[in-house]
Parts: structure tokens; C-alpha cells; sequence
């Protein structure tokens, strides 16, 4: 059967974050969804403290390839018109999915929607600086500098992966920030401006925790869309900018730290593109 809707969780070894995050999906106000939980590999009981749920989530287990592997998994099994993802350390308020899914009906023209959040870091409601501030439309530029766009609030139509594709598996962490690039660079967003989901972080399994360095997959992302050659001349001044930005940040870093070979890297990849 065609679902309206395919909710995919990623999980790893976060059983406890887990119950609450697809408990948070069974509490929607929307029904017309099928709920998938790919288990990257976990060690810690996942699939038995699962087994209550029956037929209300779909779970599939596969050995640890990462986030980006197991959300393209569950892209791959789901049914639905259009994709979700939670992942398993973030909530939903109940009306999430129903508030996004009349926006989407609403304007059939929109690919992808976003919704604005609420952020608690180590269980203490903090509010985001300006530079995470939202935003609609044409919003490639302002997606150059960090991720804006959480995964947990994204509703995607289904037919969009097949223009710009999945996710690359090679990205430890910054994954959805190389997808957000290949989107906004063709497609408008729309920012649906409520307080739908709660973004939880600070805990020391968080994947941009555990590495070090973020930018430079950031600047694997911005170079390997600048090779596509895929941007408009426009996009693509506001990208070599933003990587001379990163670049010159990575290679100040290394000196510093008299790592030389991995500062000239950075320095030469921003004489690369003009």
C-alpha cells in the first residue's frame, strides 16, 4: 500500500534515546504514515526492546555502515510520497507531521520543507545564535557557512532523491549538509515557521561530537559540488568563497599545531578554483 508519508530513524547503540524519539512519532496527530527504524549495527539490545511494538514500526538491521548509509537504506525500503527523517536523539511535537503534511499538499509546487525547532543541550532549553537563524526560498548562499536545515525536520517529496541523489556514505558527519548544498543549489525551500521538533545535543555519542574538524567535510562537500559543474557562475563565486573562508580556517589551524603537510593541503585546494 502507498503511504502518504515514510518516517525513517536511524539509530546506533541509543536504545533509551530511541524509545522516546519513535514514541514521539506514535503520538503524531497525523496517521498516514509507515515508521522505519534502520538499526546501524547496535550492540546494546536495540532490536529486543523493540520487539513490543509489533507492526507499528518496520525494523531492519544491518552491520554499522554509518548514518548516511542507513538512511539510504530506509529511502529504499519506504513506500511513501514523501520522507522523513528523526534521528534518534531528536523529538516531534504531536503536530508535527500534520502541519508539514497539509503545507506540502498545499503547495505542490514545494520539493522540501523545514521547520523551525527547539534546541535543548544537556537536558537545558538554549536558544540558537543568528547564524542558525531560518530561512525560505533560495537559500543556497545561506547554507554555505554550516548546516541550517536539521534532518529531523525535513519533508521531502520522494521523486527529489532521484534528481539530486541520496546520501554520500563517504561523510562520517556533515552528510546532510552535503545534501542540503545539491538541493538548494536546484530547488527553493520552504520554512515552515514553527517550533515542530526538539533537538536534543550535547551528549558525548552525538556524531558531531566525535569528530574533530567539521569543516573539512565541509570542504569535501563545496569542492565536489564545484567539480559537478552544476552551479550557476553565481552559486559558484558565493561557493569558492565560502571554501577560501574554510580553507584558509583549516590551514591556520594546522599550522598552528605545526602540522604543515595538512595546512599546505588547504591552502592549495582554495588556489584551485577562481
Amino acid at each position: 500500500m502507498m503511504m502518504d508519508v515514510s518516517v525513517i530513524i536511524p539509530t546506533y547503540n541509543r536504545k533509551d534515546f530511541l524509545i522516546e524519539a519513535i514514541e514521539s512519532v506514535l503520538a503524531q496527530t497525523f496517521l498516514g504514515y509507515e515508521l522505519i527504524v534502520v538499526d546501524d549495527g547496535s550492540t546494546d539490545g536495540t532490536k529486543k526492546v523493540l520487539a513490543d511494538y509489533g507492526n507499528k514500526i518496520t525494523y531492519y538491521f544491518q552491520e554499522n555502515k554509518g548514518v548516511s548509509s542507513a538512511r539510504n537504506f530506509g529511502i529504499q525500503k519506504s513506500h511513501g510520497r514523501f520522507i522523513c527523517f528523526l534521528d534518534s536523539d531528536d523529538l516531534w511535537l504531536k503536530d508535527k507531521l500534520k502541519i508539514q503534511y497539509d503545507f506540502m499538499i498545499n503547495h505542490p509546487d514545494s520539493f522540501i520543507s523545514y521547520t523551525d525547532e527547539i534546541w535543548i543541550r544537556k537536558g537545558v532549553r538554549v536558544n540558537p545564535k543568528k547564524k542558525h537563524a531560518k530561512y525560505s526560498g533560495w537559500i543556497f548562499e545561506r547554507s554555505l557557512p554550516l548546516c541550517i536545515i536539521s534532518p529531523s525536520s525535513v519533508m521531502i517529496k520522494r521523486e527529489l532523491f532521484d534528481i539530486v541523489g541520496l546520501f554520500d556514505e563517504r561523510f562520517p558527519v556533515c552528510e546532510d549538509y552535503d545534501l542540503w548544498l545539491r538541493i538548494t543549489s536546484k530547488f527553493p525551500v520552504s520554512f515552515i515557521n514553527k517550533k515542530l521538533i526538539i533537538k536534543r545535543g550535547g551528549h558525548s555519542d552525538q556524531l558531531s561530537q566525535k569528530s574533530w574538524g567539521n569543516d573539512r567535510y565541509r570542504v569535501f562537500a563545496i569542492v565536489k559540488l564545484l567539480n559537478s559543474n552544476q552551479l550557476s557562475s553565481e552559486q559558484r563565486k558565493q561557493a569558492i568563497l565560502e571554501l577560501k573562508k574554510k580553507c584558509a580556517i583549516l590551514a591556520n589551524g594546522f599550522r598552528k599545531r605545526e602540522k604543515i603537510k595538512e595546512a599546505i593541503y588547504y591552502e592549495t585546494m582554495a588556489k584551485r578554483f577562481s
